[in-house]
C-alpha cells in the first residue's frame, strides 16, 4: 500500500451529521445490546450505516467506531473489546483478522508543517490489514499503514510503517522480532 495522505483540511458539515446519527443510533442500538447473541445485529447496524461487512465477522458492542461506512470487514475478520476505529479513511481487515483488546486504529492526523494544526490541516489514509493477522492488546496502527499476511504486531506495540507477511513485530516504534512459520 502506497502510504499517500489526502489532505482533506476539515471534517464536513455531512460528516458531521451522519456522525451525530450514527452516534446517537450506536449508544441506543449498538452498544447497549452486549451479549453474543445479538452479534447479528450489530452487523446490520453496522450494514445499515455502509459498512461492508461480513456477516460471521465479529464486533464487540464496546468497540468505539468512528465511521461505519468506511469499515470493510471479512469473513470471521473480528474487533475485540474496547478498539478504537478512528477511520476517517478506509479501514480493511481481510478474512480471519483478529484486532485485539483496547487496540487502536488511527487512519487520521494533522499536517504539522503547518501553523494552525487544529483547524484545516486533517490528513487521512487508509489502514488495510491483510488475511490471517493478529494485531495484539493495546497496539496502535497509524494511518497508510499496510499489515501483511499473518503478520503478528505484539501487544502494546506502536507501527507505523508497512509490516511484511508473516512477519512478527513488537515494540515502539514495531521491529521485526522474527518471522513466523506455519506448520500444517
Amino acid at each position: 500500500m502506497n502510504k499517500k495522505l489526502k489532505s482533506i483540511g476539515h471534517v464536513t458539515l455531512e460528516v458531521k451529521i451522519k456522525r451525530t446519527i450514527w452516534n446517537i443510533s450506536s449508544l441506543f442500538l449498538f452498544r447497549f445490546f452486549g451479549t453474543k447473541i445479538f452479534r447479528k445485529w450489530r452487523i446490520m447496524l453496522l450494514k445499515i450505516f455502509g459498512a461492508k461487512i461480513e456477516w460471521d465477522a465479529e464486533v464487540y458492542s464496546s468497540v468505539k467506531i468512528w465511521a461505519p461506512w468506511n469499515l470493510q470487514m471479512g469473513h470471521r475478520a473480528c474487533l475485540g473489546p474496547e478498539v478504537i476505529c478512528y477511520n476517517q479513511d478506509k479501514i480493511i481487515l481481510e478474512d480471519d483478522v483478529v484486532v485485539s483488546q483496547y487496540s487502536y486504529l488511527c487512519t487520521a492526523s494533522h499536517n504539522i508543517n503547518m501553523l494552525n494544526t487544529a483547524n484545516d490541516s486533517l490528513v487521512t489514509a487508509p489502514i488495510w490489514v491483510k488475511e490471517k493477522a493478529w494485531i495484539g492488546s493495546r497496539a496502535f496502527v497509524g494511518l497508510g499503514v499496510c499489515i501483511g499476511k499473518a503478520a503478528v504486531i505484539g501487544a502494546t506495540a506502536s507501527v507505523y510503517k508497512n509490516i511484511e507477511d508473516y512477519h512478527v513485530v513488537g515494540g515502539n516504534p514495531a521491529k521485526t522480532l522474527k518471522i513466523r512459520i506455519i506448520k500444517k
